[in-house]
């Protein structure tokens, strides 16, 4: 008999919410068998699950990670389509975070360019009120 789990023995190992598993299941990513109104989920949906959320974490949405269990579980050859998938998916996320870098690269320019300028009106700023000062205070010299 293989090995299942419940619900709290998932959330605990892989560090979510109860709630996140329920959510997971109405996504219809993982499918535990029903026990009266307890869960119990298998070896396979503790890999779904293992599987989702390193999906989540390469910036995959969950209909794609669906996608993915989809072409699994269609026929044999699905391990190959969902490799073909799977490099697309890789290819246009890491062709986004690239964006996102030259983004980031962009707006961090930008900041220090404000930062310059902002210091350097301060201090002119300084400097004027320096020389104000300087002019409402009487010379003592002869």
């Amino acid at each position: 008999m293989s090995k299942t789990y419940s619900i709290s023995e998932l959330a605990s190992e892989f560090d979510v919410t109860t709630r996140s598993i329920r959510f997971y299941e109405d996504q219809e990513l993982l499918h535990p068998a029903r026990r009266g109104q307890t869960r119990i989920y298998s070896s396979k949906d503790r890999v779904r699950l293992k599987l989702t959320l390193r999906g989540k974490r390469l910036g995959l949405s969950l209909a794609e990670i669906r996608e993915l269990f989809e072409l699994w579980d269609e026929t044999r050859s699905g391990s190959e389509k969902q490799l073909h998938l799977m490099l697309s998916k890789i290819t246009e996320r890491r062709a986004a975070l690239e964006q996102q870098m030259k983004d980031i690269t962009m707006v961090q320019l930008e900041l220090e360019s404000a930062e310059i300028r902002c210091r350097q009106a301060l201090e002119e700023l300084h400097e004027k009120h320096n020389d104000e000062e300087r002019a409402k205070t009487p010379s003592s010299a002869p």
